[in-house]
């Protein structure tokens, strides 16, 4: 069974989010997006992305682009601040009601980074915000730490990999039933052999989110894959290659270039 997870870089663009000392909030939510977003798909689950580069959409945009993908959950990553420098120090996820599959995930999730070294502050209802409000599948807001407390960035900056490992398990304790045999164990298990079409490589991430709203707007799946400094727009991931066919040679009829590939 697919799961679809869709991953929100808060921020982007002319909104920089918090900012301290040179350090914007919307840098280090788009790199733990794509971190966590790669650990995701090695494990067997769907990602698409509200933003792959720098660039804005109000909050409620954000939750239409997940709303419009069918995607199963909806995570949006942070980092907090505080009005005093190094006032407060940890993590904590941010949900509409503490009901349901969210709320696991969001407790699973803070619990890891708590084994990473940030301090868990635990859950907070925010019913005010958009992404958490106007999304049609359960949502959740990661504020990773405090981008104004010195330990809170060094801790993100020295373990940066762990950090997008420990969000990644969290997600994967969770639904690891849902994705299949053997996932959910976030140790970057092995895929069963699968396809997708490639209909587009890029060295500028716009044309490649252009070209994946493209697909989207078609009702047709589709993710965004960064390779180095490429960005690999694919669709309509299967395990079937005969599908795999079926769908280039519709896409090939629509104008596209297109290519089979295995993930």
């Amino acid at each position: 069974m697919a799961v679809t997870v869709a991953l929100d870089a808060g921020h982007g663009g002319y909104d920089n989010g918090a900012v301290q000392d040179g350090r914007r909030e919307k840098d280090d939510n788009l790199a733990l997006t794509l971190a966590v977003g790669e650990i995701l798909q090695r494990n067997g689950v769907e990602v698409v992305y509200t933003r792959t580069e720098d660039v804005y959409d109000s909050p409620v945009r954000k939750a239409q682009i997940a709303n419009e993908s069918g995607a199963d959950y909806f995570i949006s990553f942070h980092r907090n601040s505080s009005p005093i420098n190094n006032q407060y120090s940890g993590v904590e996820t941010l949900l509409y009601d503490e009901n349901g599959t969210k709320a696991e995930i969001a407790r699973a999730i803070n619990a890891e980074l708590e084994e990473v070294g940030f301090r868990d502050l635990g859950l907070n209802i925010r019913r005010d915000l958009a992404v958490l409000r106007r999304t049609q599948m359960p949502a959740l807001l990661v504020e990773v730490g405090f981008i104004n407390t010195d330990a809170d960035n060094a801790l993100l900056d020295a373990r940066f990999e762990d950090v997008a490992q420990a969000i990644a398990n969290g997600v994967l304790q969770t639904i690891g039933d849902e994705i299949g045999p053997g996932s959910g164990n976030g140790q970057n298990m092995p895929m069963s052999e699968a396809y997708a079409v490639q209909i587009g490589l890029f060295r500028n991430p716009e044309n490649a989110d252009n070209l994946y709203r493209e697909m989207v707007a078609l009702g047709i799946p589709a993710d965004i894959s960064r390779s180095g400094s490429f960005y690999a727009v694919r669709a309509g991931r299967t395990e079937s290659l005969n599908e795999a066919v079926a769908l280039q040679q519709e896409l090939q009829q629509l104008g596209y270039d297109t290519l089979v590939v295995t993930l």
